[in-house]
């Protein structure tokens, strides 16, 4: 299912950079389109803009030349094709085909984009960056922003899921944490959507629909408002551990539209104007409320609390264009650092209300909540380098020993909560319905879908440890070492 996910999305990627070429080229079968040799050349030549050498003709000593010139192209630019050989491409290997494409969109698209964003992010966190060195070490300075941004090169993916974080984290409750299941409900494109242009998906009714009703609106509106070419099928994403490269290949399309975005600088400036007074009259708006509310029960300070977010929610969305404009500080003007700053400190009052309020939640949901937090926290951690496979083992067992004993808790929270009889002795709701049913929510499709993701990692990562040392030993043992006792007993030592 992978393979064929990655060739249906690869080919639809190719038909759309082909488009571009001079005459058109469209894909019909990727294997068998591949094996001539010119399909890799257009490619090329549209992806570098340069014109490369070609033989005309089908024969087999053609295609091999056409296939050889492209693959000494790509050398050229510092592509490692690891284990990708012309015989395998004129047979039409899937595996290896595979490999060669993603390679080609690793490089023209993604890292391309990839390094647009190490000028915008001087360090690795979305919602802060450094401030510009003035002092007299501007030398040590100057060398680690060079390094950071070196940093940015070689982690494209890194990036890229960075940027694709900043643009969901305008929309609280959509989060994500990889190029996997994260985007299996189909939110996560349409807060990107949303961020990119206001107004055209309604997250509120997302929340309440299947994933491939999310996902078939997201890919649709992509595609009709944006002119993003339909790379993916709902089918494709809401399984339980869908294509990383497929998906990632299709994010970086909504990260080429943003980089495409015409932005006046006057309006700009008018825009982020108006976005500090919006949210001073937030700022006000919810201080006046904690006042007021300081003496209700907990029930009507929640009722309260949803309020307001429903109308700062609905309110938000003619200034999230400005919101997620460029976050590096030296990218910045004036205005705009200082309606950054406006907007973290909106957003940590608001964080910290909910926060004092889940600590006011009666007993024992107060418990519970703490559980849902930790075990939510401990899902969005980033998983472990697998590049240093052995390092990468000891923090798994650490998280899985972590996550094993928040789970055993699951089934008594589970009891609890459904079992929870919401009203006080004069019969009237402890706690609003909506917040009990957002906590079954997480309890069933952010813990329960997602417990499995964690050990699948780590069973990926012990895998490879083994096969990356059982590799070394294989290139070590490359000489006699005498009697077969003598090897089979370095062999039971080792």
């Amino acid at each position: 299912q992978r393979e064929c996910t990655q060739k249906k999305t690869f080919t639809s990627w190719i038909n759309s950079i082909l488009a571009k070429h001079t005459p058109p080229y469209v894909v019909s079968d990727l294997y068998t389109d591949i094996q001539q040799g010119h399909l890799l050349l257009d490619l090329l030549e549209v992806l570098s803009g340069q014109h490369l050498s070609r033989e005309k003709g089908f024969n087999t000593f053609q295609c091999r030349s056409n296939i050889e010139n492209a693959l000494t192209f790509l050398k050229s630019r510092s592509l490692k094709l690891i284990n990708i050989h012309v015989a395998d491409i004129i047979e039409g290997k899937p595996s290896i085909v595979l490999g060669l494409i993603w390679t080609i969109i690793f490089h023209f698209h993604i890292e391309e984009l990839a390094r647009t964003l190490a000028c915008t992010y001087n360090q690795p966190s979305p919602d802060r960056s450094g401030a510009v060195e003035s002092s007299p070490k501007a030398n040590r300075s100057a060398k680690k922003s060079a390094k950071i941004k070196e940093r940015w090169k070689m982690s494209a993916t890194k990036a890229l899921l960075l940027w694709a974080k900043e643009q969901c984290s305008l929309h609280g409750s959509v989060s994500i944490t990889d190029f996997k299941s994260s985007w299996r409900s189909g939110l996560a494109f349409l807060a990107i959507i949303q961020t990119l242009r206001p107004g055209l998906v309604d997250l509120e009714k997302a929340k309440a629909r299947s994933n491939k009703e999310n996902l078939k609106e997201a890919f649709r509106i992509a595609e009709l408002e944006l002119n993003i070419p339909r790379l993916l099928e709902p089918e494709d994403v809401d399984i339980v551990n869908p294509d990383e490269k497929s998906i990632m290949t299709y994010v970086a399309q909504f990260l080429q539209y943003s980089k495409n975005l015409p932005e006046s600088e006057e309006d700009m400036q008018e825009k982020v104007r108006e976005a500090m007074g919006w949210l001073a009259a937030q700022e006000k708006k919810l201080a006046k409320l904690l006042v007021e509310t300081e003496n209700e029960t907990y029930y009507q300070k929640y009722k309260e609390m949803m309020s307001f977010m429903e109308t700062f929610n609905q309110e938000k969305i003619p200034f999230l264009p400005v919101l997620s404009s460029k976050r590096g500080e030296a990218e910045l003007s004036e205005g705009q650092q200082q309606m950054r700053e406006e907007w973290d400190k909106v957003i940590s009052q608001i964080t910290a209300w909910k926060a004092k309020l889940d600590q006011m939640l009666p007993s024992p949901l107060g418990s519970i909540e703490a559980w849902l937090q930790e075990v939510e926290r401990l899902q969005a951690e980033d998983l472990p380098d697998l590049q240093d496979p052995f390092k990468a083992m000891s923090v798994f067992r650490e998280m899985i020993v972590i996550f094993k004993g928040l789970m055993d808790c699951f089934d008594s929270h589970l009891d609890t909560l459904q079992s929870f009889k919401n009203e006080d002795e004069k019969n009237m709701p402890l706690v609003l319905p909506e917040k009990l049913e957002e906590m079954k929510r997480r309890l069933f499709s952010n813990i329960r879908s997602t417990n499995p993701s964690t050990f699948l990692e780590y069973h990926y990562g012990l895998c490879s440890a083994i096969a990356n040392e059982v590799k070394l030993k294989l290139n070590i043992w490359d000489m006699k070492y005498g009697a077969k006792e003598s090897v089979e007993s370095l062999l039971e030592n080792w």
